[in-house]
This record gives structure tokens, C-alpha cells and sequence, in this order.
């Protein structure tokens, strides 16, 4: 085969081998080969088994464009899930820590802490097993079809494939569109008698209430539950923060670098700030009252005579230099002496005890104690911020004296009372304390609020943490890939890369599940764990080297916010604003629209529920249009991509939000609106079905000529026969070829006449497989 050059607008002596029912518009059929305009060596690490397809079509001036179509697997199929599985792992080994830290606990609370973590240990041990199976692949970097309900394979993307469009035409520079293809995330091995997701969590929220009360626990909402995960996750990423801020603090003391002193006071001042702001929630002082009272024996301490003393919250400072004035929880005495704070008695019990019927006298539980500790973490930081103060004074005013003054200040400087560290030390060792106090005795009260949610949980075990966590994994895999071919895209463009850390990126995913039988429970799977993507953020990195193992995207962690450090080559990194380069964390904003369009859709809408379908499409809306607002004001409209189209985004918005309340039986429209108006947000695209394979290659193919006809002059006498070409004989029958090892969608009559006409394959190319 030859491809001629296109010169002066035209193109000459393109030939095509024609055998058989071969396409006369395909040009090119490649595998296993890339186009550096498209996977070039930097992507190789992470988009394989390329397959290109190039085709010619005649445009409304009878002049010929071309047009290479490019599908490749992607490594991040397995690697995102592998590094998931591995921190799920570490995160319910911590869990597992937290409990036995609790300490001693009565019989019954004790009993529960056993049962919960022989739950833990079940899915620890389930994990690894997926795991050492996972490391144990070679072969195809994606997961097929008929393989969507092997157990080992769970938390892997079904057929997870990324599409490229270039169209190269007269007198215009090339374009590119993009697409990722994936089934549905969804619990396929688990299935789905009982429903998904969105309907499981439901039922789960209002028989939890009544277990609560069987167990003898208090009920904590999801919100109270997510809070005690977030208040853990702020104490382990925050407590050894202070402490090693704390420890160069003293260092920058010894060496007398008043420079490096100010600079390490501010960052300490900064993290205690968001350390004690962590814990001001009524939820963890409520929670260590729980605590107690699972203890051996409780009592509680009432006061009838003198009312409760009311802890104003401590007033942090707003730079290192200013102190505050508190109610006198702690004292700092001769603060250049050095003399630790005090701590004030807690006064004597003010009435009668009153003890709860079946429960020993242990010791009485002071409800303020909790109000003095906390207090006593910004204390102490004002005691440490008020010395360097009058440490830093003193310097500068021994700078200023006067020659004659030289004998005395080395005399001083050898002083032992004159020395910043020996002044630093028992006010830092002061701060560590409190802070370890604190934090020790929030982790045991969050620690408990999710140890009675979870024997809440105990007639379901871990079930739905289980199934979120497969969903998730499929969902984060595919929004990564889309974000990382985004990324590689658009690193030439400053508009781009602008909107993303000002604003973030839209991704956008079409679903064409139907809202009945199994796939209700697919799209129900579908809509949680694409809504969970709101807990994931962006990072850009260097690549330590061009090596592949240092691309590959690192995820870090828990299951309530994750980040995917993206690495960059050292020549693409230092291509990107400063913003990105410093490592800013990148939102994602995931929004879903689905519109079923099978005969199992025609029994939906004429005798069963859409509402899902409909909720589903006006919610994720509401999202994008928010998005659209937020990105209005941030960012100029000369950073969004130029399109033919005459309709401006606004509009399209107007007609999409039209559309999503309209009852209109299979409204593709939907899809229409929601897809272009993601191309022109400068978005991330996805198509999903149940396996990403039939109807996901009728929409690409039907997306593709119809960005060849609004955007490119595609003749209208070749769309049809563009669209049959790209079927017949372009990448989506490739990628059914590679799942199912045969060359015909799996259709059959009944379903072509309940699809819309512009979804139907054309004939010979259906037919009753075994997909």
C-alpha cells in the first residue's frame, strides 16, 4: 500500500487493497505500530498494542481529507488497581492497629472488637489473594469481555481502550479527538439480584439504624462516619508533621539562624493551626464520652449545683508573632526563663455521682477535661511563638549595640541561660506532649465511632466496602488513563493547561445501560462509583528518569481521598506552569449521562421505572452546568478550544437542561449535548455499556462522522458510508475481534429494531454471539 503526500489541497495516488468486502474508503490497516502524533516513545510506557485504521473521505469541495483512527490498550488497567488493592490492604491493617490501640473495653464492646477484626482480616486475606493472582498476568493489557465475572479479575476495567481520531485536511491543521471506551463499573462477579450500589447503601443507611440498637451502639450518619474517617486520616498526616516541624525548630535554635527560626515557626504555627481546627467537632468529644462508657466500669460526672464551665475555643494566631489570651488552661510563667506550662487541676466533683444501672463504679468521666486538653495545644504553641519573639529581640537589639559593648555580648553569648535551644527545649517538648495527648485521644474516639459502624455492618460484613472497592478500582483506572492522554495532549497548549489548575477538568461519562433486569444494578454500581471520583485529585511530578516504570501514575492514600501523582519526563515537565510544577492538587469533576437504548429499554419505558435513568441525567447536570460557572469566571473563553459549531456552550447547556426534563422515550440527544459540550470544556470523554464493546462501538463510530461532517466538511453522500466503513472495518470491529475472537457485534434482529437508526450496525456485521 502507498500513502501520497497531500500538497496544494490535494490528494494523489492513494491506493487501497481491496479483498474481499474490505472497505474501498480504508486506506491503511497498521497493528502493532504507533504514530508519534499520536502514542508517541514518551506514551509508550502506558498505551499499548496499538491498532490504526486510516481512511479517506471526500468533503462538501470535492476536495479529500484524511483520517487515522488509533485504539490502543493501557497498562494503567492493571497497575491502578494493583496499587488500590495494596493501600486497601495497608488501610484495614491500620484499622486493625487502631482497635487493639483502644485499649481495654468491656465484655460486650470487646467481643465486638474481636468479631470486627476477624471481618478485617477475612477481606485482608481476600485482597492479597487478588493480588498474588493479579501479579502472576502476562499478555494483553486489558481485561475481556468474557472475562467480566472471574472473581480474580474484579477490580479490573473491562475492555479499557483509548480511540483517537486525526483528521488531516486542505489547507487546515490537524485535529485530533479523543475517547476512552470501558464497561460499566460494576460488581459483575458479585451481580446484581439485590440491586447495586445506589440502592444497597440505601437499604443499608435504614437497616443500620435498627442494628444500632440491637448492639447497643449509637447511630452515626454516613456524614458523622466520613468525618471520623477524615479527622484520622488530618491525625496521621498532621501529628508527625508538628513533631518534626518541632524538632527543626530547635535545630534552627542551636544553630542561631533567627532566618530559619521565623521560617520553621510559621510552617509549625500553620499545621498546629490546622491540627487543632481538625479537632473541634463535637462529634469526637461525644465519641470519647461513648469511649468511657464502654469501658470496664463508668461512671459520669454530674454537676447540680454550679453549671458546666463553658471553653471558649482557642483563638490561633494569625502570624507566629501574635499570642493570644485564653481562659487559663495553661499558664506559661517567665516565658524567657523557660519554665514549662502549668496545667491547672480539674476542679472537684461539684454534686452526687450517679451510676448507670449495670455497670461498675470505674472512675468518673470529666466531660471538660477533653475542652482543657485541646485548649492546651494552642497554649503551648503561643509559649513557644512568644519566646522566639523575645529571643529574636534580643538578637537584634545586640546587633544595634555599640562597639563598646562587643566584651559583654561574647560574654553573654556564652551564657547558658542565654542559649536559643536550651530556651526552646521544655516549651517544644511541652507542645509535643499536648499535641501526642490530643491526638492519641482523638484517634481512640474516631477509632470507636467506626468500630460501632462496622459492627452495625456485621449482618452484611464488609460486603459493600468490598463491592464499593471494586467498583471504584474500574472507575479511577479509567478516569486515570483519560487523564493522563489528556494531559500528554494538550501539553503545547497554554489555554489548557491554564483552565487545569485554576479550575480542573471535566470528565464526562456516556453511559447506554438500559433500567432494566441486571443492567439497573450495573447503572445503580455505575453511578457510585463515578460519583466516589470526587475524592480523587491531580498531581504533575518529574519522572525520575524516561524509564517506563517512572511514568506509571502512583496512587497514594485511603478509600476517602486519593491523589494520582502523574509523572512527566524531565523535557514535558518543565513545559508546564509553575502552578503545576509545584505539585498543586488537580480537581476532576465527574459527571454522568445515560440514555439506554436496547429492547430492554423499550420494556423500561413502557412498563417499568426510568426514574433512575432520569434523576441520574438532571443531577449530573446540575454538576456540569456548576462547573461551567465556576469555569466562566476563572478562566477566559480564548483558553476553550475553537470549534465550527455556531451554538456557544451556554446554549448547548440551555438545551441539555431542557433535554434532561423532557420525557422523551431513548433522547440520544442527551448523549449529543452532553458529549460536545464536554469537547468544548476542553473535557475528558468516556463511553461505557455493559462491556464496551457492542453499543459503545455503534456511539464512537456515530461520535466520529459526526465530528467529520460538523467540524470537517465531511460530504453528506459519504456519511453514511463513513459510518459503515468505520463498523465494518475500523477499530471497534478490531476491538470485538480481540474480546470475542469474532467479527460480528452481538445483535440480534429484535435489538436492531429497538435501537435508533443511527446505532444500527450495517449487514453482515451481527449477529447472536456469545458475548
Amino acid at each position: 500500500m502507498k500513502m501520497g503526500e497531500i500538497e496544494d489541497g490535494e490528494a494523489d495516488h492513494i491506493t487501497a487493497d481491496i479483498q474481499g468486502q474490505k472497505c474501498a474508503l480504508v486506506c491503511e490497516s497498521l497493528h502493532g505500530t504507533t504514530n508519534d502524533k499520536d502514542y508517541g516513545p514518551r506514551m509508550s510506557a502506558l498505551f499499548k498494542n496499538p491498532v490504526c485504521k486510516v481512511y479517506r473521505f471526500q468533503t462538501v469541495d470535492s476536495k479529500w481529507m484524511l483520517v487515522r483512527e488509533q485504539m490502543a490498550e493501557s497498562t494503567l488497567s492493571f497497575t491502578i488497581p494493583k496499587q488500590l488493592i495494596t493501600l486497601h490492604i495497608q488501610e484495614d491493617s491500620r484499622r486493625i492497629q487502631e482497635l487493639k490501640d483502644l485499649g481495654e473495653l468491656s465484655p460486650h464492646w470487646d467481643n465486638l472488637r474481636r468479631e470486627v477484626i476477624t471481618r478485617y482480616d477475612q477481606v485482608i486475606r481476600s485482597y492479597q489473594e487478588n493480588l498474588e493472582e493479579l501479579d502472576k498476568l502476562t499478555g494483553p493489557s486489558f481485561k475481556p469481555s468474557c472475562s467480566k465475572a472471574q472473581k480474580y479479575l474484579e477490580f479490573i476495567p473491562i475492555n479499557l481502550h483509548t480511540q483517537r481520531m486525526r483528521v488531516t485536511c486542505p489547507r487546515k491543521t490537524d485535529a485530533f479527538y479523543d475517547i476512552i471506551t470501558v464497561g460499566a463499573p460494576a460488581a459483575h462477579f458479585q451481580g446484581f439480584k439485590s440491586g447495586g450500589l445506589q440502592r444497597l447503601l440505601g437499604r443499608y443507611e435504614n437497616e443500620k439504624k435498627s442494628y444500632s440498637t440491637a448492639y447497643q451502639c449509637i447511630y452515626y450518619s454516613p456524614e458523622q462516619t466520613a468525618r471520623a474517617r477524615d479527622v484520622l486520616g488530618t491525625l496521621s498526616e498532621l501529628q508527625p508533621l508538628i513533631g518534626s516541624l518541632a524538632d527543626r525548630l530547635l535545630q534552627a535554635a542551636q544553630q542561631r539562624c533567627a532566618h530559619a527560626l521565623r521560617d520553621t515557626l510559621k510552617s509549625l504555627a500553620e499545621k498546629t493551626e490546622q491540627f487543632v481546627h481538625a479537632l473541634k467537632d463535637e462529634l469526637v468529644k461525644s465519641a470519647l464520652l461513648a469511649l468511657h462508657a464502654a469501658r470496664p466500669g463508668y461512671v459520669s460526672k454530674t454537676q447540680t449545683q454550679t453549671p458546666p464551665l463553658q471553653t471558649r475555643a482557642p483563638q490561633m494566631p494569625s502570624h507566629p508573632g501574635q499570642t493570644v489570651t485564653e481562659p487559663d488552661a495553661v499558664v506559661c510563667n517567665n516565658v524567657a526563663g523557660a519554665q514549662t506550662p502549668t496545667k491547672e487541676e480539674p476542679p472537684p466533683p461539684a454534686g452526687p455521682l450517679e451510676r448507670q444501672d449495670s455497670i461498675p463504679h470505674h472512675k468518673e468521666y470529666d466531660e471538660e477535661e477533653w475542652d482543657r486538653v485541646w485548649a492546651n495545644v494552642a497554649k503551648s504553641l503561643n509559649c513557644v511563638i512568644a519566646l522566639v519573639d523575645k529571643l529574636q529581640e534580643q538578637d537584634n537589639n545586640n546587633q544595634e549595640s555599640t562597639p563598646d559593648q562587643a566584651l559583654a555580648d561574647v560574654i553573654t553569648s556564652h551564657n547558658p541561660t542565654g542559649e536559643w535551644r536550651e530556651q526552646l527545649s521544655p516549651l517544644v517538648a511541652s507542645l509535643k506532649e499536648c499535641v501526642t495527648e490530643v491526638g492519641d485521644r482523638a484517634q481512640k474516639s474516631m477509632t470507636f465511632v467506626l468500630l460501632q459502624e462496622a459492627v452495625c455492618s456485621i449482618p452484611q460484613g464488609l460486603f459493600l466496602q468490598q463491592r464499593r472497592d471494586v467498583v471504584f478500582s474500574q472507575a479511577l483506572s479509567a478516569l486515570a488513563c483519560g487523564f493522563v492522554m489528556r494531559l500528554y495532549a494538550g501539553l503545547e497548549d497554554k489555554g489548557f493547561l491554564q483552565q487545569l489548575h485554576l479550575v480542573g477538568l471535566v470528565a464526562q461519562f456516556e453511559s447506554l445501560l438500559s433500567t432494566y433486569s441486571e443492567e439497573i444494578g450495573m447503572l445503580e454500581d455505575m453511578e457510585t462509583g463515578i460519583s466516589d471520583l470526587h475524592r480523587v485529585t491531580f498531581r504533575i511530578t518529574e519522572a525520575k528518569s524516561d524509564d517506563p516504570a517512572d511514568l506509571q501514575p502512583v496512587v497514594s492514600g485511603r478509600r476517602d481521598h486519593y491523589t494520582v501523582e502523574v509523572p512527566l519526563p524531565q523535557q514535558s515537565f518543565q513545559m508546564i506552569p509553575p502552578e503545576l510544577r509545584e505539585g498543586k492538587p488537580l480537581q476532576v469533576y465527574p459527571v454522568l449521562f445515560n440514555v439506554g437504548i436496547n429492547e430492554q429499554q423499550t420494556i423500561a419505558e413502557r412498563f417499568g421505572d426510568i426514574s433512575l435513568q432520569e434523576r441520574i441525567n438532571q443531577r449530573n447536570f446540575e454538576i456540569l452546568d456548576g462547573y461551567f460557572k465556576t469555569l466562566s469566571d476563572k478562566v477566559p473563553s480564548e483558553c476553550l478550544p475553537c470549534f465550527q459549531t455556531q451554538m456557544d456552550v451556554k446554549e448547548l447547556l440551555e438545551t441539555l437542561g431542557q433535554n434532561v426534563v423532557t420525557k422523551k422515550r431513548k433522547n440520544v440527544e442527551i448523549l449529543w449535548l452532553a458529549g460536545t459540550i464536554c469537547r468544548r470544556l476542553n473535557g475528558i470523554r468516556f463511553t461505557s455499556c455493559k462491556s464496551a464493546k457492542d453499543r459503545t462501538s455503534m456511539s464512537v463510530t456515530l461520535e466520529q462522522c459526526a465530528l467529520l461532517r460538523d467540524e470537517h466538511q465531511l460530504n453528506k453522500d459519504y456519511f453514511i458510508r463513513a459510518l459503515d466503513c468505520m463498523r465494518r472495518e475500523g477499530c471497534r470491529i478490531e476491538n470485538v475481534q480481540k474480546n470475542i475472537k469474532c467479527r460480528k457485534y452481538a445483535f440480534n434482529i429484535l435489538q436492531l429494531m429497538a435501537f435508533p437508526k443511527c446505532y444500527r450496525p450495517p449487514e453482515g456485521t451481527y449477529g447472536k454471539v456469545d458475548s
